[in-house]
């Protein structure tokens, strides 16, 4: 992986991929008691930033390869980003789902047309599931995150966060990241290692769920006892990725843990001061910035939010418990 990649990505998701913006409100630089600034993913196309990865791997497959379909397995983003990018490829695709993914998710992933096959995540493995499906079919499998070309696409992010930083003034920040299997994250950094060295990227997770920040800290990857159970559904993974733990280990700062309570929080306060709706593993970053800045250092904070595909029950609870105090 290096910065060529990713700026090679960048020119085949141009003119596909949103540029989205980065936001601000004084009443989050209150809360925080620094300045807060929101990579809004969550206006990315499909409502994530995994439209970027998807479009990066379809399109750099050989026509013949592309033609006979692709597979993903997901708890929804990267399913809706692979199902939207092969839409607009021109071929079909088989998404491998666990059935307590939000049903939000699961329906927008049919609507996009793709072929949906459901799985209990805590009794069976996804990746036997896609590896069997890829032989049967004869089609490519296109990882969530621990695959080059997606970590590629999905390190477009920092690019533009470098772009948009520079506009802004923001000369030197820490970069919440919101955490699951490491490919966002580790794209983030490789941009902001080669374009913004004086940035430095956090991995945020959800408490239960933290095996990124275990395994920063042991030097080695440390898988999560469970794989169920928190509704950060879009960032729990086993463990990270054998690709992106490596990036993760060279290039980040150590993780931040947040509780799920505080990314309803965050998800409340993005509603009422950016207008932004936020699903609670896209918040998390952002709740880390609010209300966990002892463990953030400077007077800038960049979190990106990386998507805001919520069921509207959960967001109806993030709304009543804190709208008021929003």
């Amino acid at each position: 992986m290096n910065i060529e990649m990713i700026e090679a990505a960048a020119t085949r998701i141009h003119g596909h991929a949103r540029r989205t913006p980065m936001l601000s409100s004084p009443f989050m630089d209150k809360i925080a008691g620094r300045r807060v600034f929101v990579k809004a993913e969550a206006l990315q196309h499909t409502g994530s930033f995994k439209f970027r990865g998807a479009w990066s791997a379809l399109s750099s497959l050989p026509d013949d390869v592309l033609k006979a379909g692709v597979i993903a397995f997901s708890s929804g983003n990267h399913a809706q980003g692979v199902a939207l990018a092969a839409r607009e490829h021109g071929t079909s695709a088989v998404i491998v789902m666990p059935a307590d993914a939000p049903q939000m998710k699961i329906d927008n992933t049919r609507a996009l047309g793709a072929e949906v096959v459901l799985y209990d995540r805590a009794t069976q493995d996804r990746d036997e599931i896609g590896a069997r499906l890829s032989q049967d079919r004869g089609l490519t499998l296109v990882k969530p995150f621990d695959e080059p070309l997606v970590i590629a696409g999905q390190g477009t992010v920092g690019l533009e966060i470098v772009a948009q930083s520079a506009e802004l003034g923001v000369n030197a920040s820490e970069v919440l990241v919101c955490c699951g299997g490491g490919g966002l994250t580790a794209g983030v950094a490789l941009a902001l290692e080669a374009k913004a060295p004086d940035m430095r990227v956090r991995p945020v997770e959800p408490e239960h769920f933290d095996d990124v920040a275990r395994s920063l800290e042991a030097g080695e990857i440390k898988r999560n006892a469970n794989l169920s159970g928190s509704i950060c559904d879009a960032i729990i993974t086993p463990q990270p990725g054998d690709v992106t733990f490596p990036l993760l280990k060279r290039l980040c700062g150590s993780g931040i843990v947040v509780p799920e309570e505080d990314c309803l929080r965050a998800m409340a306060v993005a509603f009422a001061r950016l207008k932004v709706v936020l699903e609670p593993g896209g918040a998390i970053a952002l709740a880390a910035a609010l209300y966990h800045g002892d463990k953030i250092e400077g007077d800038d904070v960049i979190a990106v939010a990386s998507g805001g595909n919520v069921d509207a029950d959960v967001f109806q609870l993030a709304l009543t418990k804190y709208g008021k105090d929003a």
